[in-house]
């Protein structure tokens, strides 16, 4: 089955039921399927052929949901790209991928400019926003830049042939590698379509569910929330972010949400706004979490201001989307476990030479086998087959998630940590050498190291130890400055350290063991 398909049956089943709320802007089923029809049309039109790479560099909106499906329409893979994503990156991702196509606005075109001029592989570009701004793309080549409105505003709606099959890639989803450079982890529509109907069962998701995301589609957590209300056929109230939490707590009265999917650092600021215990939120039948483990604290905070819903406490990683998840009924009984492998699929542990642990208790890498496991990362077969390796069986793969849990003797999980350096803060990968990279541009940095630090509510927070240079003034607020400018938000260190020294082997590389011993 291909991943479009919830929309279409959605479309048909309920075609005047509302899909989409973003903003002032409300969209039926059968409106967004008719807009994506268009658009895969147009990017046929433009060059756009079955499989190429479609990439997706906009705030949460409806103009970007309506790309997601009209390029899975057209029969290509799309890759959504985090819109406060910097020019170097942008570049990267459209050149690893070699993206045939970029659906942005117009206030983007400051770090998205310079990507697009360096990008060859690009046949076309559509620009959501001021018309004037298609002249500030033309640049004589043959890049076909086309006006979002004058795309949408068609009635026409021709025929694709997309020739998609279910094995075929939906999405490329980029993530933090150990190398700095984010890697693509290739979907494929029976991979999401596995992981989504999984997620709905346990949820029980049905039409007459609203939920309301504040979380990025680039996070496949909050581009899940999309394609799960596609499939159950409910409806999505999409918010860009939870700057304003104020204005959040409003929509979920007005709209009477029945659905909100949170991270610790949602449910730390929800947490903090006493005013909400004399609130009344009836209709909110679910919570989930995921991104890091919910404080106990958080747990009995939640119950309080929403005491009618389900907390669903989760477990997950980009490679596979969802591994396990606690019923809420046993939330209380284990407040610390992430619960059993979630339908249709299974976990298990492994020790260091690969052998299954069976018992219980015992620290052992966590190994995950079904249909919602990636295919890999995109043109990276070491790292590829570092993650995924032959399973028990002869015609499988399992993904080693390179985590390590404990698990009781009533299957239950408990994280432990991870085993490689990779930094898992807010729910987003970080690679510490990514920041590295961006501390060492400063001309006054001499050393560098960037390590994970325990947070309650981060998971965990990013720590940068700094050197300078003898006798620089630079001071930690200016390098935190220069961070906020060149990273994304979710990669900026929560703290910076200056140190004289950072230890270091006999060979002279720094260890971020002995740092994290501090």
């Amino acid at each position: 089955m291909l991943v479009q398909k919830f929309l279409e049956r959605s479309a048909e089943k309920s075609p005047a039921k509302e899909a989409l709320v973003a903003g002032n802007s409300r969209i039926t089923y059968s409106e967004l399927d008719s807009a994506a029809n268009r658009l895969a049309s147009a990017l046929w039109q433009s060059g756009i052929e079955y499989s190429d790479r479609v990439a997706v560099l906009l705030d949460n909106g409806i103009e970007a949901v309506i790309s997601i499906w009209g390029i899975l329409k057209a029969g290509a893979t799309f890759l959504v790209i985090n819109p406060t994503t910097k020019t170097q990156k942008i570049t990267y991702i459209l050149n690893n991928c070699r993206a045939a196509g970029l659906i942005t606005h117009y206030n983007k075109l400051k770090n998205a400019k310079e990507a697009i001029d360096n990008t060859p592989s690009l046949k076309t570009v559509f620009m959501v926003g001021k018309r004037a701004m298609r002249n500030t793309l033309e640049t004589g080549s043959s890049l076909k830049v086309r006006q979002w409105t004058e795309t949408l505003d068609r009635r026409q709606e021709s025929n694709t042939d997309n020739k998609a099959i279910d094995i075929d890639l939906a999405a490329l989803i980029y993530t933090s590698g150990t190398t700095g450079n984010p890697k693509g982890v290739m979907m494929t529509h029976q991979n999401i379509v596995s992981a989504s109907t999984s997620i709905t069962t346990y949820l029980e998701n049905v039409e007459d569910d609203i939920v309301l995301s504040v979380l990025p589609l680039s996070f496949d957590y909050g581009l899940y929330q999309v394609i799960m209300a596609a499939q159950f056929g409910g409806t999505v109230i999409l918010e860009r972010s939870f700057t304003y939490p104020y204005a959040v707590i409003n929509l979920l009265k007005k709209e009477k949400v029945t659905g909100f999917p949170i991270v610790p650092t949602i449910s730390a600021i929800l947490l903090q706004m006493k005013e909400l215990k004399s609130e009344s939120f009836e209709h909110m039948r679910y919570i989930s979490n995921t991104a890091a483990a919910l404080p106990e604290k958080h747990i009995l905070g939640l119950k309080e201001i929403f005491p009618g819903a389900r907390i669903y406490s989760m477990y997950g990683l980009t490679e596979c989307k969802r591994v396990s998840y606690m019923p809420p009924e046993e939330l209380d009984r284990k407040p610390t476990s992430v619960g059993k492998g979630m339908p249709n699929e299974q976990v298990y542990l492994v020790d260091e030479e690969g052998r299954v642990i069976s018992e219980p208790g015992v620290i052992g890498e966590l190994v995950v086998r079904g249909g919602n496991v990636m295919k890999g990362y995109w043109e990276l077969p070491e790292e590829t087959a570092e993650m995924l390796k032959p399973g028990r069986y002869p015609w499988e793969q399992v993904l080693f998630t390179g985590d390590l849990f404990k698990m009781d003797e009533e299957g239950y999980l408990y994280f432990v940590s991870r085993k490689d350096d990779i930094i898992k803060s807010r729910g987003e990968k970080v690679s510490p050498k990514e920041v590295e990279s961006v501390l060492y541009a400063l001309d006054d940095v001499v050393e560098a190291a960037v390590i994970g630090v325990p947070d309650d509510v981060l998971g965990e927070a990013i720590k940068a130890y700094v050197v300078l240079k003898d006798g620089s003034d630079l001071a930690v607020k200016e390098i935190m400055a220069y961070c906020n400018k060149n990273l994304e938000d979710f990669m900026v260190p929560k703290y910076v350290e200056l140190s004289d020294s950072l230890p270091k082997t006999s060979s002279g590389k720094i260890t971020k063991k002995d740092l994290k011993i501090e």
